[in-house]
């Protein structure tokens, strides 16, 4: 028996979370079995923490939880074997099918991917789907031409999970890093990742007329879209990229084609979901060599099972800051 933050609904078909006791019999199907070290909490688990499963919960009882890493216990697959440390995010795991809430999971190998040397598992979930999602955006944009000393890269949400992890990686990477934050009192926690400037988010928030204006970014990671996605558009150099990878702001995008057709101006759209697997194993091959983990380590703030439906609740409306690593054994 093992412990799992399970998902159940009441008579009303409203779910609630609770601490449960399970079997590995209750497991879904899979190759392997991987005792959970860590988790973390991404906006889609607070969503399927939420009485309606936030549209995304299938079934219940449901284990929710995106992403998590730990030790393979058993495995009937060649490429894995007992003792093994692994990652898992994506492929809707902790949404369609159980997640990492739990002791123990079980998964295909097919979505594994083996946690690169330099990283702990602990260290891998405060980097998690976010962290993940951030190093696409980054990989992305210097794939379509980015380079340091074009000119400043904004970070939109920037204190969010994601947002976080991309100005560490940027200011590292040696990019001038432009962060927005509609929260005053993250400059500091801002610049301690790297950001040469902060931006106040309500520069960007409204839309405005005028399809172009001044060239001012040489590139963006979005996690915000709507009015704001719009604004960033006719901001960006001749030739820059936008990598869009959230819709904190809305999903409507009321822009105009102008940006791409005078400027060539790229939106990219970055999905950490159901990414190839060769291109995941880059990813988090970068994460290891150019995410410093001191500043990686200044994002965390620690959880446990018990934590959880609380946490769900704060990240929807926007109140944890950096990443959180649950710890779920704790």
């Amino acid at each position: 028996m093992f412990k799992a933050l399970m998902m159940e609904q009441d008579e009303a078909g409203l779910a609630q979370a609770s601490l449960k006791e399970i079997s590995e019999d209750q497991l879904p199907d899979g190759n392997v079995t991987v005792a959970v070290e860590y988790s973390t909490v991404n906006y889609k688990d607070g969503l399927c923490l939420s009485p309606k499963g936030g549209g995304l919960v299938r079934n219940y009882p449901h284990v929710p939880g995106i992403d998590y890493a730990g030790t393979v216990e058993t495995s009937d697959d060649d490429r894995y074997k007992p003792g093994d440390k692994v990652v898992l995010t994506g492929w809707r795991v902790g949404e369609v099918t159980w997640g990492g809430y739990a002791q123990k999971a079980r998964i295909n190998a097919d979505k594994l991917v083996p946690l690169p040397d330099g990283l702990t598992t602990r260290q891998a979930m405060a980097v998690g789907t976010a962290g993940f999602t951030a190093m696409l955006a980054v990989m992305a944009l210097e794939d379509h031409g980015m380079k340091p000393g074009q000119g400043p890269v904004l970070v939109t949400g920037a204190a969010g999970g994601v947002g976080s992890v991309a100005t560490a990686i940027l200011a590292n990477l040696g990019y001038d890093v432009a962060a927005v934050t509609g929260r005053p009192d993250q400059a500091a926690y801002l610049k301690g990742l790297g950001a040469s400037s902060i931006v106040p988010r309500e520069e960007l928030n409204e839309t405005t007329k005028r399809p172009l204006e001044a060239e001012t970014w040489a590139g963006c990671v979005d996690a915000v879209g709507g009015d704001m996605l719009a604004r960033v558009l006719g901001q960006m150099k001749y030739g820059a990229s936008v990598a869009a990878v959230g819709l904190a702001g809305g999903a409507a995008l009321p822009a105009t084609v102008i940006p791409f057709l005078l400027r060539g101006v790229n939106l990219l759209g970055i999905d950490s979901v159901m990414q190839p697997y060769d291109n995941r194993l880059r990813a988090w091959q970068r994460i290891a060599r150019d995410l410093p983990m001191d500043k990686l380590e200044a994002m965390i703030s620690p959880a446990t099972l018990e934590d959880l439906p609380a946490l769900g609740a704060d990240i929807l409306k926007g109140q944890v800051k950096g990443r959180v690593v649950v710890d779920v054994n704790g």
